[in-house]
């Protein structure tokens, strides 16, 4: 203490003694007030270690919630997963037993079903006036003239009136027997007072014949005499479609026809011929269709040449299996169908589905071509110049797998792509310009129409939803698909493509595969050939009969004479 503050302090014991005394207390008060305080900076300390605590616990329980959610999430998304994987299961299933057990049409089939395609239109039903015109092609009332008519034979078809006049007929008479002719009440003889007679359809099986060919031969007597050259000449004889080949022109055309037009395979031909009296290996007969093949070959190229002059060319293709090291080889077999103007139908064969394919055969070709979605000829087309016209037959195969999984979207689609063949089918018999002007004031409209509810619909779905993939088909199909509605020769579907795929498929499950890629090659040229027959409605028996037996003799110059087309010309011409 300095010495001011102790002269300051009083002298007077009582008051001094007061003043220690209330310094005590003050001094007492600070430490408790210290104390105090150090209470309460140890309970802040206390509560920010809590607080601390709770925010680590918040900050858990955070992180706790983020790993729910996200688990939430993924669950969600396996749930979402699962169920589009149980709808796609769901779509093969249903296209699986449609395949085995269901129609072959993509319709609605029942009446049922177009009753349930209304009520769930109730809506939009109910704002305007129901017209027949609205419902699908396959339902309710439809226009008699756009029905094809099955004419349906009734009773028992007489076999002696003119119908039937190509058959060769051979009459049999029947006779009483001379002890039955007498009377049998006065024994007199009965006399004839007619004739009853009735006709039957008899069946001949096909049998072979061996032909002769015998040359003459003539040499000159007198100058054999006078020791000259005798001047043999022999004379001449057809030219063979096989040389020195022991199978006349038609077995070979039979063997073709019952092969690649009545799907035969060739060991049950060895059978058949076996039964008819001579056997003929199966391997005799597959040199024998090659031989054709290469025979006819110049007359398949002038198709093809006549083919690339179409404006329009339908086009498909189907698995043919190849014979190959270890197992079968996935090669292919193309379709091309040309117009009204060059009808003709070829096949092309290639040992698999790469674009190399389509893309040799359609390097002279720059017009339409009708196809599916086969991502190939998008480059084709691009580099040929080439436009693509797609199917909507295609895309109306799309809705039909899918609509039990979302009925009232795929009945939607159904019922405008419905318009659509409703109107083509109004159109079929009207030239390319009408037909084109219909689509215009009727198509179009309903195609506009079919986008925008696509894009509305698409955005109610998941992104892998089995109808959202429909869906999808059609708007990246959009271009090729509305080609139709610019060019009134394009059809807009390519079943006639997909029916001529039939015959490959029919072959193909009876004998299974091609031996190799010659073996191909020459199935695509008869399948040509017997395709072509169908379409023009020619036996093809008897032109390959023909063609055969004239083709050797033939000049390059008049080899047109021998297409299918003209052939038939030929011979209705000959008729008259």
């Amino acid at each position: 203490m300095d010495d001011a503050a102790v002269q300051s302090l009083p002298d007077d014991p009582r008051l001094l003694k007061a003043l220690l005394i209330e310094r005590a207390r003050l001094l007492g008060l600070r430490e408790n007030r210290i104390a105090d305080l150090e209470k309460q900076n140890q309970r802040i300390a206390e509560l920010e270690r809590t607080q601390a605590e709770l925010e680590r616990t918040q900050a858990g329980l955070e992180r706790t919630n983020a790993g729910l959610e996200r688990s939430k999430a993924e669950l969600e998304r396996t749930n979402a997963e699962l169920e589009l994987e149980r709808l796609r299961l769901k779509q093969q299933l249903m296209v699986a037993l449609k395949k085995l057990y269901g129609p072959r049409g993509d319709r609605l089939a029942t009446e049922g079903d177009v009753a349930q395609l209304l009520l769930e239109f109730a809506v939009e039903l109910e704002a305007r006036p129901v017209d027949a015109a609205d419902l699908p092609p396959d339902a309710g009332a439809v226009d008699p003239q756009t029905v094809r008519r099955v004419k349906r034979r009734r009773g028992r078809r007489d076999l002696g009136s003119d119908e039937f006049d190509h058959l060769p007929a051979i009459r049999k008479e029947h006779d009483l027997n001379d002890e039955d002719k007498p009377c049998p009440c006065c024994n007199q003889p009965r006399v004839k007072i007619g004739e009853e007679s009735s006709w039957q359809v008899e069946y001949i099986p096909g049998s072979f014949q061996r032909v002769e060919h015998v040359r003459m031969k003539y040499a000159c007597r007198q100058c054999e005499q006078n020791a000259l050259n005798p001047n043999i000449e022999l004379a001449d004889k057809p030219l063979e479609p096989i040389e020195k080949g022991m199978a006349g022109p038609g077995l070979l055309a039979y063997v073709v026809t019952a092969k690649f037009a009545d799907y035969l395979p060739l060991y049950r031909l060895e059978n058949i011929f076996a039964r008819n009296g001579f056997e003929i290996d199966r391997v005799t007969q597959c040199i024998w269709c090659r031989d054709v093949a290469e025979l006819i070959k110049p007359v398949h190229e002038l198709m093809i040449q006549r083919l690339l002059a179409s404006h329009v060319i339908h086009t498909d293709d189907t698995v043919m299996p190849m014979l190959w090291p270890g197992k079968t080889k996935q090669a292919r077999m193309w379709i091309y169908l040309g117009d009204e103007a060059n009808p003709y139908n070829i096949f092309d064969f290639t040992i698999s589905r790469s674009r190399d394919g389509p893309a040799q055969f359609l390097k002279q070709y720059n017009q339409t071509i009708v196809a599916d979605a086969y991502g190939g000829y998008d480059g084709i087309c691009l580099e040929g110049g080439i436009t693509q016209a797609g199917c909507w037959a295609h895309a109306r195969r799309k809705f039909v797998d899918t609509r039990d999984l979302s009925p009232q979207i795929a009945d939607g689609a159904l019922l405008r792509i419905g318009k659509l063949f409703t109107i083509e089918q109004q159109a079929k018999d009207l030239d390319p310009n009408d037909r084109l002007e219909l689509r215009k004031s009727q198509s179009r409209c309903i195609v506009t129409e079919l986008r925008d509810r696509l894009l509305e619909w698409k955005q109610t779905l998941l992104p892998k939803h089995p109808v959202a993939g429909a869906i999808n088909y059609v708007l990246n199909q959009w271009n090729p698909l509305t080609v139709f509605l610019g060019d009134g020769q394009v059809a807009i579907h390519n079943n006639l493509a997909e029916q001529e795929m039939k015959r490959i498929a029919l072959n193909r499950k009876n004998s299974l595969f091609v031996g190799n890629e010659r073996g191909g090659q020459t199935a695509a040229i008869l399948s040509s050939f017997t395709s072509t027959c169908r379409r023009h409605g020619i036996d093809p028996q008897v032109y390959f009969t023909q063609l055969l037996t004239n083709l050797p003799g033939t000049p390059m110059s008049q080899i047109d004479e021998w297409l299918p087309d003209r052939w038939k010309n030929t011979q209705a011409a000959r008729g008259k």
